[in-house]
């Protein structure tokens, strides 16, 4: 909670890296998958807008769409939508990659894990990036 009674802005955050994490453990991009290959997802660019008021307890549904990405997904933007019953709460959008984190350099995601990327629904304006 904040001083205003409502969830705090880095929760919204944290939900948002839920989701995430979730739909990459379900589609096997696991953190014992990230260990055993090191490799992992680092964030350029995390913004959230705000736009109604969550409080503790709101029952809210978070969608993740991917917007763009290079067409090996070495590049890619996420965008989040936080829903508290048809009202949109918050809209994060995020710029990521992956780092081999051995090397700490930025890497290609492997070929074994394309498809789990792959199936990412994508946004009614996704976009192929080429650069």
């Amino acid at each position: 909670m904040d001083p205003n009674f409502h969830v705090r802005h880095s929760v919204y955050y944290d939900y948002g890296a839920y989701i995430r994490f979730s739909y990459f453990n379900e589609n096997g991009i696991t953190q014992q998958v990230l260990t055993e290959h090191d490799f992992g997802p680092i964030l350029f660019r995390e913004e959230c807008i705000f736009r109604k008021e969550l409080k503790m307890g709101d029952p809210i549904t978070i969608n993740m769409v991917l917007l763009k990405a290079r067409e090996d997904f070495s590049r890619w933007t996420i965008v989040h939508q936080l829903k508290k019953g048809d009202q949109l709460a918050a809209v994060i959008t995020l710029d990521g990659a992956w780092i081999d984190t051995q090397l700490r350099k930025l890497t290609g995601l492997p070929l074994a894990f394309k498809p789990a990327f792959d199936h990412i629904p994508r946004a009614e304006n996704f976009e192929w990036n080429v650069k």
